[in-house]
């Protein structure tokens, strides 16, 4: 008689530690997808214009979109569709489809406050509910009016939560419709004709990550120069009510 077949190797069911790691691994790998510019050329690699597009209507639409990238994703995306990138995107299709995905996105968030109204700053904090950040948009909102849809553009986090703002705060719609079309479209054109141009620079293409900071730092100087002119003209009015 021939020798009986070898046993299978026994396989230990997995331990919690291995429950627990794998979750925790696959958002590690997210959030290197979202928020380096190696992640984004893979995630625009992999689902192209409509992921972006997503990506941009969620993160100025839905209220748990907050954390998604916008500067650095429309920077990446301008840099791929130059010669830098290989022409790997058509840069006319990108400025176009995500425009409006941004107008969009900023629409539907306006028709979230307004549906919700005042209410909605009452709403206790959760995961998927940042109300802090909320409130510090409301606040923005206060204080530079209808600018703020534009302004927020250019504020990561203060952009997603500047439409449901103005939706609660009952803001005119068609004055709404005005600031959503001018800053949706200076946004998207802006960060990505840098990343198309700046992206022709050796230095940007070494340091591609290090671009992208940049950027999002100089995207901010119009806003923080739009506020020092502000609290200088707010000191100067105390000063004269004070004479």
């Amino acid at each position: 008689m021939g020798e009986p077949p070898p046993k299978p190797p026994l396989r230990h069911p997995p331990g919690a530690a291995d429950v627990l790691h794998r979750p925790m691994q696959l958002l590690k790998d997210f959030w290197h997808l979202i928020s380096t510019p190696e992640g984004l050329k893979s995630l625009i690699a992999w689902g192209g214009i409509p992921v972006m597009a997503a990506i941009v209507f969620a993160e100025t639409g839905l209220l748990i979109g907050f954390f998604l990238p916008g500067d650095s994703l429309l920077f990446v995306a301008g840099f791929l569709a130059s010669p830098a990138g290989g022409h790997a995107l058509p840069i006319v299709s990108v400025i176009l489809v995500l425009t409006v995905a941004a107008i969009v996105g900023d629409t539907v968030g306006y028709w979230i406050g307004k549906k919700a109204g005042p209410a909605i700053f009452n709403r206790p904090q959760s995961r998927f509910f940042r109300r802090d950040h909320l409130l510090r948009a409301h606040a923005f909102y206060e204080k530079h009016g209808g600018k703020t849809i534009v302004l927020a553009r250019f504020i990561p986090i203060l952009r997603t939560f500047a439409p449901v703002v103005a939706g609660a705060g009952a803001m005119d719609y068609r004055r709404f419709v005005f600031f959503n079309v001018f800053g949706g479209i200076g946004w998207v054109v802006s960060m990505t004709l840098m990343g198309y141009f700046l992206g022709q620079i050796g230095w940007v293409q070494r340091n591609l990550e290090k671009a992208v900071l940049i950027v999002i730092v100089l995207s901010l100087m119009p806003v923080f120069v739009h506020w020092w002119k502000a609290r200088r003209a707010a000191k100067e009015s105390e000063g004269a009510g004070g004479a």
